[in-house]
């Protein structure tokens, strides 16, 4: 399944950047904008002002924006959630957070487990922290730890479709099919525009057949 290697990017998203070229809006303007179903344009400034300024309370706005009509509302809204689920509300906190996102960027997996274990120790509560600690585990194979950081992500942030992916991921490496297709489903049932996640999906259907009919 060697499609399977494109949906790192959605266990390790690394923070995107706001989107450019959209109209600054404070937080009130941004739900404002989001909820005019008569106006596409309306409607991705909203999402997008969501990203700079949204808190996890506007977390099901987003994943409810993740099926709008329009391409380009769905897109941002995936992009926003990113962005506030990487801020955790405490400054200190979220220097941090840049530090170890530099250090994952510059292929430091100690350096920046270290940097996330920290964060995770000041703010608990905070489900990026883990998700990105999860991530790193993943990468240097360790994937029962990287499993008991993707289950806090989760019981913090039940909608995080990237700790979801990260489940399928991690059961696929341990040869677990069913497992995976379960988790790689749920992801789909919060964001349905993962259209990797989606061929994987197809695949494991096709592999789980193929088993039970004892071809492989």
């Amino acid at each position: 399944m060697r499609r399977l290697a494109f949906l790192i990017v959605l266990f390790v998203a690394l923070g995107p950047a706001s989107a450019t070229g959209v109209r600054q809006l404070s937080r009130e303007q941004a739900l404002a904008a989001l909820k005019n179903r008569d106006n596409v344009e309306a409607r991705r400034q909203g999402v997008a002002g969501l990203g700079d300024t949204g808190v996890m309370a506007d977390v099901p706005l987003l994943v409810e924006a993740l099926r709008d009509p329009d391409h380009g509302v769905r897109a941002l809204a995936e992009q926003s959630l990113w962005q506030v689920w990487s801020r955790s509300g405490d400054s200190a906190v979220d220097s941090l957070f840049e530090v170890g996102i530099e250090q994952m960027n510059q292929r430091d997996a100690d350096a920046a487990i270290k940097t996330f274990s920290l964060i995770i120790q000041k703010k608990p509560d905070f489900a990026e922290g883990w998700n990105k600690r999860a991530t790193l585990y993943y990468v240097i194979g360790e994937y029962e730890k990287s499993l008991a950081d993707c289950e806090e992500v989760i019981r913090l942030n039940p909608v995080h479709f990237g700790a979801l992916s990260g489940f399928g991921m991690i059961y696929l490496q341990l040869g677990k099919p069913q497992r995976a297709l379960d988790y790689f489903q749920r992801a789909l049932a919060v964001n349905p525009n993962l259209d990797q996640v989606e061929i994987a999906v197809e695949e494991l259907k096709q592999l789980l057949i193929r088993q039970r009919r004892g071809t492989i």
